[in-house]
């Protein structure tokens, strides 16, 4: 019997490949880290001949998970994995949704009667990280919103009107958009706000932009104490260096050495100069007389 039925199913297999097929196409999104379960038919197991899944990633890998007359195949080897419903319904099971999951899902379903066919091309849904701020340029202030690496790509809005400008950027299938808001002169800064909508959430997330005031001082203040700090070390090595060159030179006067004296003629006290002179003209006059 069982024989039988496989070539029955082989016969429809044939059947089914030699002639257009119907095939339902489903787009599907999924948030990330989620359990996914798709399904391809409505026929429980006992009516099942057999199961296909065929996947084509967004990189271009191919892999194929299958059942099989009670035998299951899989070259995916990531997690997925065919599974049953409590009525006996086939599904097949992802695990923690990731962007590694993105593609296109081709299943075959062959049972006692017919087929079903669907292509159901899955994609991710990754919420951005948010913030908002205001900066001053050109003797303007300027308000900023951005939604960062979300997926897909966030809508932003402000409550205020004036010059606004956005930008979308997309890395690694991933988009960040920016918008920008002039500030009119004498706009109250208080009552600002930007909207940031993502099928991720339920509503919207709103934020107030603020002036990072106290950033750009205490870079200054950082830069300046890092400067005198390098300037004291320099200066203290070299004081040092200096202090260590004089003890090791060696000094002009040896100390074995007694320093050279001066001929100095000797002189006489006036006094007895004066007596000898004294003396001289006493005989020089005896003399004479």
């Amino acid at each position: 019997m069982r024989h039988m039925m496989w070539i029955y199913a082989v016969v429809i297999f044939v059947l089914s490949e030699a002639r257009s097929m119907d095939t339902a196409v489903r787009n599907l999104t999924f948030n990330q880290g989620s359990e996914v379960n798709l399904t391809c038919s409505n026929k429980t197991w006992n009516e099942t001949l057999f199961v296909i899944w065929r996947i084509q990633f967004q990189t271009k890998k191919l892999c194929r998970i299958s059942f099989n007359n009670g035998t299951n195949d899989d070259s995916c080897n990531d997690g997925k994995s065919l599974r049953n419903t409590s009525s006996a319904l086939s599904y097949l099971h992802i695990p923690n949704f990731s962007d590694t999951d993105e593609g296109r899902y081709e299943c075959e379903s062959v049972y006692t009667g017919g087929n079903d066919n669907h292509a159901i091309h899955v994609a991710i849904i990754v919420p951005p990280s948010i913030s908002a701020w205001l900066y001053h340029k050109d003797n303007k202030m300027v308000a900023v919103c951005k939604a960062e690496r979300g997926k897909p790509a966030a809508s932003i809005s402000w409550s205020h009107m004036g010059n606004i400008s956005s930008v979308e950027t997309v890395s690694k299938g991933f988009f960040t958009v920016e918008s920008r808001l002039e500030l009119p002169e004498g706009m109250d800064r208080e009552n600002l706000s930007c909207a940031i909508r993502h099928p991720h959430w339920t509503g919207e997330r709103i934020l107030v932009p603020k002036l990072e005031e106290g950033y750009f001082p205490w870079l200054y203040v950082l830069i300046v104490v890092v400067i005198i700090v390098l300037l004291a070390g320099f200066l203290f090595l070299a004081q040092k260096k200096i202090i260590t060159l004089r003890r090791y030179q060696p000094s002009d006067t040896s100390p074995s050495k007694s320093p050279p004296t001066e001929d100095v003629e000797e002189v006489e006290p006036y006094a007895s100069y004066v007596q000898r002179v004294n003396s001289i003209y006493n005989s020089s006059a005896d003399l004479f007389t």
